[in-house]
């Protein structure tokens, strides 16, 4: 190897960010690089949100989405403590959705916007197709339903459901599988990995 050109550990080092470059190396390597620490970002914002949040079930504090500035956050859990080891879990297996502006990044931290959006799409009839497709979720997603309780949440992530099934043609276990990603109702006896 020529000293001046950069060892391959170096190339995936500074190119770790950009996935598209990896084509052709091993899926280990890959999963290894796309693992790499954020940990500590991570665990910063959970500690906020789990010690600062504003959420709660009450149909007042549903009813308050619609008067916040877009702006706004709704931050932390419902229910229950939120949970370290499974909110990093959530955050990065939703990375897979980043490219679908309506899904939220993070469930314990949504823009009051996007949820007043959503919530108002919890109101859309669907074909009898799709209303299958939302009825599987409803009986095989973790919660067995949106949310564990008829909060806030239920009726933002009941219409983001309808709206993926409608719009983007999401199947029955992609809503499913997003439902189970977005859980906001804190805890994590239900740890995945």
């Amino acid at each position: 190897m020529s000293a001046n050109r950069p060892s391959r550990r170096v190339l995936l080092k500074h190119f770790a960010g950009a996935a598209g470059l990896f084509v052709g190396l091993p899926m280990p390597l890959v999963g290894a690089i796309a693992a790499e620490p954020d940990e500590a970002e991570l665990m910063k914002r959970f500690e906020h949100l789990s010690k600062n949040g504003n959420s709660n079930c009450s149909g007042a504090f549903m009813d308050s989405i619609s008067t916040m500035p877009p702006a706004a956050r709704l931050q932390g859990s419902c229910c229950a403590p939120m949970d370290a080891h499974r909110y990093v879990e959530q955050i990065r297996a939703l990375r897979a959705y980043k490219h679908i502006a309506e899904i939220p990044d993070d469930p314990y931290d949504i823009e009051a916007g996007l949820a007043h959006t959503l919530k108002a799409r919890y109101d859309l009839a669907l074909t009898p197709t799709e209303q299958a497709a939302y009825d599987y979720a409803m009986e095989k997603s973790d919660e067995r339903g949106p949310c564990c309780c008829g909060c806030w949440r239920w009726y933002v992530y009941g219409g983001l459901a309808k709206q993926l099934i409608r719009e983007r043609g999401f199947t029955r276990e992609q809503v499913t599988e997003v439902w189970n990603l977005s859980s906001g109702c804190g805890g994590g006896a239900e740890h995945h990995h």
